[in-house]
């Protein structure tokens, strides 16, 4: 690689492609083939033993089984009394699946694994079109063996479809930078607004990566370049936008409360719980009255320590909810197995690309894919570095296509710039750094697997000696140090991949990796039992062997599934907040209100909406001693279980407090 280097290699798919490049190529389709069915294999294999993932989702795809417009409003019930705390674009494709098959665990999570074979392949075909089929297939690799990228594309949270919607985005933003193609320029605003309906201004975070490199490589005019992305601007908000009109015009009485917001606005949750909120630490219990977290509010058996530290700002190591803010969150030891593996590969390489490219057109391809990969992990990794909102670990699978599509093309860029000594010289430092780092990564759970990571070291060594001596030197040893370089760069967080897809997910803040890994920062941190099932310390939680997980979620006992089953009221039941709620909607297929919505908080429903709903027979049990998310009991639940306990019948089933609401009130 020379100062200015020539960086792009024929392409057999592209049209003009010489005769004997393309027959050298033949190889290509069947790679191909063998990447997606391996991918496909691993996301799908023993699907169902994450069981209904996290229940809160799967309440809601529950309803929208049952009923069209749970479906189009995302409620947690087919009553419609409230929504999820986020747009419903994942649960439509769930839900229509489940409406297809019938609902299951197995129809709710294969789209999510098939959204992650299309990320994949979309991966593989943005990269190939800039640098390739040998950095499309490095890049789709890369990105299938991430091991949160193996957790949320097995999982039914909104992040496997926003992944693919961004996916889509980033596809058709490297079409519309070959040609300075207004289509698809506009496409990728389509998938970009739709990434809102999915996971609202998450979606944004790729925005300024694909300004960036279509504003500068593409090859038309300045004046033409602005019209276009002001176009494809407008694209972002009609296809974000019709949804969110649809709800403002739809009138509130006869449509379910948008849960997380204050004043039952999808806007306000857009920009204030699930955004501002978000990065800068308000509202992070959700929406309605007394939401915000407090020490209180969380269920019994936190330490004190730890309940303070979460009521100011969700940090000191309650992992679950993204620790202190800083450089090093993305390293830390909650947050680095999900996505960091090659991270510091990827930064090395960017820098590397970049300089070395400095010289080329504006138009240059190669340094347009750069630009647009390498800012989209640099933009997100910053935010998921210093938000002090609520973060999950499993929100960094947003940022696995950005490293991968980066790494890809650099790596394999340095590898035909070998013979130039800096090239050699970037190249043996990504693979150093990556294998260090991995190294440190296993080294954190030393009882999984404890030979992995001398593997690494030693494989890393053995490539990264030849290439700074020279790969060329030794002639036809160069195919085996880029298998070595290879291995060494991607066999510790395959070995995460696997493990992952080998362990059974619930809850609501699933963690990659081994099972031994499951106190790695999870809830309550070392020894926590947060990272497996999302259940709480101190026996907040209960995860069951049927799958069954939320936050804080405990199992029905067989005689109160037995009383609701034999409902058939509108409602069988009502509880406090969805993390019981849903695990005794889904355990009996009958619809129960969770009054509050995630939080318990939100005001839906009024006490006198509720009131209303005993009067006409549509609730037939009340079930008492429920809890809200972390918001705890506030607001209008309050209120409706003081108005049931002085009118109502307490009586026991199993482990349960009942009130018979279909009684004559005492």
């Amino acid at each position: 690689m020379t100062s200015a280097p020539a960086l792009t290699l024929p392409d057999a798919a592209e049209p003009g492609a010489k005769p004997e490049v393309a027959e050298r190529e033949r190889w290509v389709r069947p790679a191909v083939a063998v990447l997606l069915v391996a991918t496909a294999a691993l996301y799908l294999w023993n699907l169902s033993a994450n069981g209904w993932g996290n229940d809160f989702y799967a309440m809601a795809v529950q309803a929208g089984t049952e009923s069209w417009k749970a479906l189009f409003f995302g409620s947690l019930d087919p009553g419609n009394i409230v929504t999820v705390d986020k747009p419903p674009a994942s649960l439509w494709i769930m839900g229509l699946s489940g409406r297809i098959f019938g609902f299951s665990s197995w129809s709710m999570l294969i789209p999510d694994a098939l959204a992650g074979v299309a990320s994949v392949g979309l991966l593989y075909l943005a990269v190939r079109r800039t640098s390739g089929p040998v950095a499309g297939l490095l890049a789709g690799g890369t990105l299938a063996l991430t091991p949160v990228a193996a957790l949320m594309f097995r999982f039914n949270n909104p992040d496997a479809f926003l992944v693919l919607l961004l996916m889509i985005g980033g596809y058709c933003t490297v079409r519309a930078i070959e040609v300075a193609s207004t289509k698809w320029l506009i496409l990728a605003g389509v998938a970009i607004g739709f990434g809102f309906l999915d996971k609202m201004l998450q979606a944004f975070l790729v925005l300024p990566a694909f300004v960036l490199a279509y504003a500068f490589a593409a090859p038309t005019s300045i004046g033409r370049r602005l019209w276009q992305l002001l176009a494809a601007a407008g694209a972002v908000l009609v296809s974000a936008g019709w949804w969110v009109l649809a709800v403002a015009v739809w009138p509130t009485a006869d449509r379910p409360y948008i849960s997380g917001s204050t004043n039952n606005s999808v806007l306000q949750l857009a920009f204030g719980y699930n955004g501002l909120g978000r990065i800068f630490g308000q509202g992070r219990g959700g929406g309605g009255a007394g939401a915000d977290l407090t020490a209180g509010a969380l269920p019994p058996g936190i330490p004190a320590d730890i309940a303070e530290r979460f009521a100011r700002g969700g940090g000191g190591g309650f992992g679950g909810f993204g620790g202190a803010t800083g450089i090093g969150r993305l390293f830390s030891d909650s947050f680095g197995g999900e996505a960091s593996w090659l991270l510091p590969g990827a930064l090395i390489g960017l820098v590397a690309g970049l300089w070395f490219t400095r010289r080329a057109p504006r138009t240059d391809r190669t340094r347009a894919a750069l630009l647009l990969w390498g800012a989209w992990m640099v933009v997100s990794a910053l935010v998921f570095s210093y938000m002090s909102g609520t973060i999950h670990q499993y929100y960094t699978v947003a940022l696995a296509p950005g490293i991968a599509g980066t790494i890809a093309i650099s790596g394999h860029e340095l590898w035909k710039g070998r013979k130039n000594v800096a090239a050699r010289v970037s190249l043996a430092l990504m693979i150093a750094a990556t294998v260090a780092w991995g190294f440190v990564l296993l080294s954190r759970d030393s009882s999984w697997q404890p030979w992995l990571r001398y593997a690494v070291l030693a494989i890393g060594v053995l490539a990264v000696v030849p290439i700074l001596i020279g790969p060329d030197r030794l002639r036809r040893a160069a195919p085996v140090v880029a298998v070595l370089a290879l291995c060494a760069t991607l066999l510790g967080s395959a070995g995460f991949t696997l493990a992952t897809a080998a362990t059974a997910h619930t809850g609501g803040s699933p963690m990659s990796g081994p099972a031994s890994a499951a106190g790695r920062g999870g809830f309550g941190g070392p020894g926590g039992a947060g990272g497996r099932s999302g259940a709480l310390p101190g026996g907040a939680g209960v995860t069951t062997p049927g799958g069954r997980g939320g936050f804080g979620g405990t199992q029905s006992s067989p005689q109160l599934e037995a009383l609701i089953k034999a409902t058939t009221n509108k409602w069988a039941a009502a509880q406090d907040g969805v993390q019981q709620a849903a695990g005794l909607a889904l355990d009996t297929d009958r619809p129960i209100m969770a009054i509050g919505g995630f939080s318990g908080s939100d005001p839906a429903p009024t006490l006198a909406q509720f009131q209303q709903y005993v009067a006409s027979g549509d609730i037939h049990y009340y079930i008492g001693g429920g809890r809200g998310g972390f918001g705890g009991r506030a607001g209008t639940s309050t209120q409706i279980s003081a108005w049931v306990v002085a009118h109502y019948t307490a009586k026991t089933v199993g482990t349960s407090t009942v009130y018979d609401l279909t009684a004559p009130a005492h």
